[in-house]
């Protein structure tokens, strides 16, 4: 029992990480609840998609894999393909705003969050983020930006740069896959086409694959600050780093793949919904 909970404590406590897990809880079960009294029901799949990626986001930053992390470069490539792939990828699965706009007190969203979302910078910021063009070169630059080996080296280091290194990964990662998981219809001024959208993803699978056959195919150890930090379990560091290489290779390539396998079967959905719309349309012509 001791060893469970030494594994499931946090290592470095950061208030930040629980209280936007708890919040976010809270704000989707008020709104789920909400809805349901609304007649409208969130249903158990988007609930189930959601909560798991709040799981598996506070499993990697305030437990014991935090720590492992920090002592093993592929733990560290596996804490980074949660944060940036598949937590976030659950969570836009989910489609969560409905919801959580719900959960949200009336007052706050007409008096606060409304006003502030629809100000200039908050939506030319959105909007740039969102760009087709910004959003996948944000996503894989991100990626390669901090496997550069002297600037992984002080952020394994820092605390600070750590913390940045981690947070822009995930929050980053919900901007990407939210934009690619959008299952609203697309139109020019909303969404992306899905044609454009299976093309991004396609384009960072290859990203992805290119960084991590480097660093899988390396003879030389290239991230030597788990030497001096000290691993955690005996294995040699080219090793450490091939398996490393490999979690940046393959599972985020199959993500990219999952995703554009849902984008095609958003677009066949759509498809038939516009059609269904045209025929009506025509026949009250």
């Amino acid at each position: 029992m001791s060893s469970l909970l030494t594994y499931l404590s946090p290592w470095e406590f950061s208030p930040t990480v629980l209280i936007a897990c708890i919040v976010s809880s809270w704000l989707f079960i008020r709104g789920m609840r909400q809805r349901r009294r609304d007649g409208l029901r969130t249903g158990f799949w988007r609930s189930l998609s959601f909560f798991l990626g709040l799981i598996l986001i506070y499993a990697v930053m305030q437990t014991y894999v935090d720590y492992l992390s920090q002592h093993m470069f592929w733990v560290h490539r596996l804490q980074h393909l949660i944060l940036h792939h598949l937590a976030p990828f659950f969570i836009a699965l989910a489609y969560p705003h409905a919801v959580l706009g719900s959960g949200i007190p009336l007052r706050w969203r007409q008096k606060v969050l409304l006003p502030l979302w629809n100000s200039w910078p908050i939506r030319t910021g959105y909007g740039f983020l969102q760009n087709p063009i910004v959003a996948p070169t944000l996503f894989v630059g991100l990626i390669y930006f901090w496997l550069l080996p002297g600037l992984h080296f002080d952020a394994m280091l820092s605390t600070t740069l750590y913390k940045i290194m981690n947070w822009s990964m995930l929050l980053d990662g919900l901007l990407f896959w939210w934009l690619m998981l959008d299952n609203r219809m697309p139109n020019e001024s909303v969404t992306l086409r899905h044609s454009i959208r299976i093309f991004i993803l396609f384009a960072a699978m290859i990203a992805q694959i290119l960084i991590g056959a480097h660093i899988t195919l390396s003879k030389t150890v290239l991230y030597d600050v788990y030497s001096v930090c000290g691993r955690a379990w005996p294995i040699s560091p080219l090793t450490d780093q091939e398996i490393g290489g490999l979690t940046t290779w393959i599972p985020a390539a199959m993500m990219s793949v999952l995703g554009i396998l849902l984008v095609i079967r958003l677009w066949m959905k759509h498809s038939t919904a516009q059609y269904i719309l045209d025929t009506e349309q025509g026949k009250e012509k």
